[in-house]
């Protein structure tokens, strides 16, 4: 199978790297290309399929937080306050889902998310659609 090369997303301080899972012909190289870019934290979204220890020995720092694709699951996202963070995560799952990102943040807003009402906002910076918090 032909895997996408990941994709690195940074604004100001923060950087994420969207990455496949590596397959058991591939995880001994796997490590390798995280700290290629730097990765001290690896968030596994997915059910775990591979060994976290090639990781752990290099230093990356492994989370498990799967979670189901799609309906019909409840995803608890808490943070400091439980304001800016987890309201960005949401609002990138809404958009993920298929909503608008102006409606992802009205409707985060309208929730009650008050951080996220006077200090974010979300937008493109590029021609790539690479998305980023403001």
């Amino acid at each position: 199978m032909n895997r996408p090369a990941p994709v690195e997303i940074s604004c100001e301080n923060t950087h994420f790297l969207i990455t496949h899972n590596p397959t058991n012909v591939t995880l001994n190289k796997f490590p390798e290309k995280l700290k290629k870019y730097g990765v001290t934290t690896l968030v596994r979204v997915c059910d775990a399929t591979y060994d976290k220890a090639p990781a752990e020995k290099e230093g990356i720092h492994v989370l498990d937080w799967p979670f189901d694709d799609g309906p019909g699951c409840c995803v608890a996202v808490p943070s400091a306050v439980g304001l800016g963070r987890a309201s960005v995560l949401v609002a990138l799952a809404l958009i993920e889902c298929g909503m608008k990102y102006e409606d992802a943040v009205q409707f985060i807003r309208q929730k009650g998310s008050i951080q996220f009402q006077t200090a974010m906002r979300l937008r493109f910076r590029d021609t790539n659609g690479h998305c980023c918090v403001q």
